[in-house]
């Protein structure tokens, strides 16, 4: 696989094409940054550990009938995904009040939801990501109400899978944003990355966080809580 010409860079990771154009390499990287880039930082092998974080994940979803970009793993920091066009629309799948929710709803942090709570932000970085409801998304013709539906549908599934496999851990999931993209053909398929990054991952006898809450709140052992999610997921 040849890796090409840069097509995108993000806060997060760099996108190439390849010889074959329905295929991307994406590339992590170890920069960091919190509240839509106003602080920016590094985390030591962040990189590293969200690709692999990120590819473990996915593939159990995919043996769980959940579609995704990922092709394979091809190093550390690289690899191999379908090339699809991002649905502008950040899914934010809360089951327990913690960051802005607990902000915004004044409810303490750690409350457990009586239901899970589906959020929707517009792929933004200018706009700082405002959150959205359905009625701006068909407005704006961001996604048709089916394939909203689909979305709304596969976050609440990736979800429960999700959800369930880190219980077994002593992981538990707070919360967590996803993206979606469109195949060639039209098909939507989970996109983006799952990990310390996107998640909010709470051991579950200690509440100790495990993601990048530390970096945010200046908590100290940043890389330290990205080794154990690794260690837990892999063994490793």
């Amino acid at each position: 696989m040849i890796k090409g010409e840069q097509v995108y860079e993000g806060k997060a990771k760099k996108v190439f094409k390849t010889d074959d154009p329905e295929l991307f390499i994406v590339e992590y990287k170890d920069d960091a940054t919190a509240f839509n880039g106003l602080k920016k930082g590094t985390i030591d092998q962040k990189g590293v550990i969200n690709n692999r974080v990120s590819n473990h994940l996915m593939k159990m979803l995919e043996e769980k009938g959940i579609k995704t970009h990922l092709v394979k793993q091809l190093s550390d920091r690289e690899t191999l995904v379908t090339r699809v066009e991002i649905v502008p629309i950040e899914v934010i799948v809360r089951n327990i009040a913690a960051g802005s929710l607990s902000k915004r709803l004044g409810l303490p942090e750690g409350t457990k939801m009586a239901e899970t709570v589906l959020e929707y932000s517009y792929k933004s970085d200018e706009l700082g990501d405002p959150m959205i409801n359905d009625y701006h998304i068909f407005a704006m013709k961001l996604a048709t109400r089916a394939e909203l539906e689909q979305i709304a549908a596969m976050s609440m599934r990736i979800n429960q899978i999700l959800s369930d496999y880190l219980r077994d851990l002593n992981i538990e999931l707070i919360d967590f944003k996803i993206e979606f993209g469109r195949t060639a053909t039209g098909e939507i398929i989970l996109a983006d990355e799952i990990s310390p990054d996107t998640c909010r991952f709470w051991d579950s006898v200690t509440h100790e966080k495990l993601d990048k809450d530390r970096f945010r709140r200046d908590m100290g052992h940043v890389e330290d809580a990205y080794k154990e999610i690794l260690k837990r997921l892999t063994g490793e």
